[in-house]
């Protein structure tokens, strides 16, 4: 029996019905706080409470569409963020209406606007981390495991960079790190780190057209550089001393 027997044999429906959507975990800093993208539920199940923006998937987009997708249909975001896959979930029961597994993205800008709620969405906001309501399904677990991500990439990798301007100082660098770890940084020894890591982050040759809020020399500016994983790490001062 060949491919084409086969198939014109296969039944579908002599399997159990299992869905599958996109959930996006979308992260930016808005006035020095770490925040996260929800839209409120405007149908059920859970019509009425926060949620991560995402849902199904179309038979003809592959995951990573349909998660840039849902971000423009239900916030109005355009898709000019930097999206990586995190996690599936498909524990049975996670969602009411039927078997669904999710798989989850997690999305990171700088300075981007204020949604507007669209498709299923009754609302779309950008809300702080440390001030969120109890989400709906499981995206409580997701929005967690998100964040530790985020976290954790900030120390081995350069992803700190998609946070900030195309452009930026040392200082606004080490700004998101202390917004995302949620911790001071010694501000000498963190330039210091930064620019001993080979590739992390390049200079300019231009600087800032004002020094500090305090007077001072115009701050060097600097680019993301052309390294794709950080060597040596900058670990999270937690970590550093057990490590040291």
């Amino acid at each position: 029996m060949d491919d084409s027997e086969f198939l014109a044999g296969y039944d579908p429906r002599a399997f159990p019905a299992v869905a599958v959507t996109v959930d996006v975990v979308a992260l930016t800093i808005r006035e020095g706080a770490l925040h996260v993208l929800l839209v409120e539920r405007g149908e059920q199940p859970h019509a009425g409470r926060w949620a991560l923006p995402g849902g199904f998937i179309r038979p003809d987009e592959d995951l990573p569409e349909a998660a840039v997708r849902e971000l423009a249909e239900e916030t109005g975001l355009a898709p000019r963020v930097h999206i990586e896959q995190l996690a599936s979930y498909g524990a049975p029961g996670r969602d009411p209406r039927m078997r669904i597994v999710s798989v989850s993205y997690l999305a990171f800008a700088p300075r981007l606007p204020d949604p507007r709620a669209g498709s299923d969405a009754a609302d779309a906001a950008w809300r702080r981390i440390d001030r969120l309501p109890e989400l709906a399904f499981d995206h409580d677990r997701i929005l967690g495991e998100g964040l530790e991500r985020a976290r954790a990439k900030l120390e081995y990798t350069p992803l700190a960079t998609t946070f900030v301007d195309e452009t930026f100082t040392i200082t606004e660098l080490r700004g998101v790190y202390e917004t995302v770890w949620g911790v001071p940084l010694h501000a000498g020894n963190f330039h210091r780190k930064v620019l001993s890591v080979p590739g992390f982050v390049e200079g300019t040759g231009q600087t800032t057209e004002s020094g500090g809020a305090r007077g001072g020399p115009r701050a060097r500016l600097y680019r993301a550089g052309d390294a794709r994983l950080l060597h040596p790490a900058l670990l999270r001062p937690a970590r550093e001393e057990e490590a040291g």
